[in-house]
């Protein structure tokens, strides 16, 4: 029986040749991807598709004829496939990228820029990784060794793993989550379960600069707390949340008993910036047994090893169970390396982070 990696095949839908080539140009880099088809609207997508289903959907939210949410509605109603929009890095475009999560897209990345060496190469790595998470997300109704890539950095790149030493227990108690792929609604489940006197909260969520602060604003629109994107220095307090900015690390910092989050440049770890990895590291060091950890669905292994890196200093940890995942990538890492305490579903997270001792 062949033991070979299933191809995964791409729709791409732009109205732009020059992204519908660069996408192309980056995905067929990856031999675990083929582009099967690109469409420059969603009426000749839904052609395509008609005769041939791709795995994933690579999908422009402003377009001629049919916009992509319109498209995506019926996607999602008609025949679920994997979409992931790809989207300027624009405060409407941010806007519109939250809504089609809410509507079922899989995942949102930033278009492409070709402006600097860095960007190109990064930006070859978090959209294979995002095609890749997509083709094995749960869906509902309703690296190749030749590619020049930097290396997979662990959360040595931006903070040193400290003595795992556990910290005196005090009143005061931090909540450090992180998620990936599937994350904007797990994380909005979870919040929306927060009581307005909770723990303070940071959390990380891969997603790219812009977008953060738009999906911050609709998260504090809803829930009975305050949710704010982090800004540099700010205070971690009961009542209030803070999510790491996109393309920025976040890390948690203590100065007596105050906490707060410094919020910096750095390479990418784990593939991602903000990584999983530097928060819960940064959590262990300066909150130690005072705090709660809690990894959520999404690809890959950012945060596996920080979880258990809190567990180590005496922190209480949760994953989230793969039934209630999008994608069981991260969570499943975790619990392999038994640095959950507790495997739990998503709808039981909050209940445990506010009181799991």
């Amino acid at each position: 029986m062949s033991l070979e990696k299933k191809i995964i095949r791409v729709l791409i839908v732009d109205d732009s040749a020059v992204v519908r080539q660069t996408l192309s140009s980056i995905l067929e880099e990856d031999p675990n991807i083929e582009v099967m088809a690109t469409a420059s609207d969603p009426y000749i997508a839904a052609k395509k598709i008609q005769s041939e289903v791709p795995d994933v959907i690579t999908l422009d939210v402003e377009m001629p004829r049919m916009d992509g949410i319109t498209f995506l509605k019926k996607i999602m109603t008609q025949h679920p496939i994997p979409v992931l929009i790809i989207s300027s890095l624009t405060e409407e475009g941010s806007k519109t990228a939250l809504k089609a999560l809410e509507y079922g897209a899989v995942d949102v990345i930033a278009k492409p820029r070709m402006d600097t060496k860095q960007f190109i190469e990064e930006s070859k790595i978090r959209l294979c990784e995002a095609v890749k998470a997509a083709s094995q997300a749960r869906l509902i109704r309703h690296t190749p060794s030749f590619m020049k890539v930097e290396p997979k950095l662990s959360a040595d790149a931006v903070i040193p793993k400290a003595p795992t030493l556990s910290m005196i227990k005090t009143t005061e108690v931090v909540i450090a989550v992180g998620a990936s792929t599937g994350g904007t609604e797990a994380l909005r489940v979870f919040l929306e379960a927060m009581p307005v006197d909770c723990p303070g909260i940071v959390i990380v969520q891969h997603m790219p600069e812009n977008f953060t602060r738009s999906f911050a604003n609709r998260l504090n629109d809803l829930c009975k707390i305050n949710v704010k994107e982090a800004e540099n220095g700010d205070s971690v307090l009961p009542g209030h949340a803070l999510i790491a900015p996109g393309n920025k690390h976040t890390l948690l910092k203590r100065s007596g008993a105050k906490y707060y989050v410094e919020v910096k440049e750095g390479p990418l770890v784990n593939r991602h910036r903000p990584s999983v990895d530097v928060l819960f590291r940064s959590t262990a060091r300066y909150a130690g047994a005072n705090a709660v950890g809690i990894i959520m669905t999404g690809m890959g292994d950012d945060g596996a090893r920080g979880l258990l890196e809190m567990k180590e200093a005496g922190a209480k940890t949760a994953a989230q169970d793969e039934a209630t995942c999008v994608v069981y990538g991260m969570p499943k890492e975790a619990v392999k390396l038994g640095a959950a305490d507790k495997v739990l579903p998503l709808d039981k997270l909050a209940a445990f982070a506010v009181k799991p001792f």
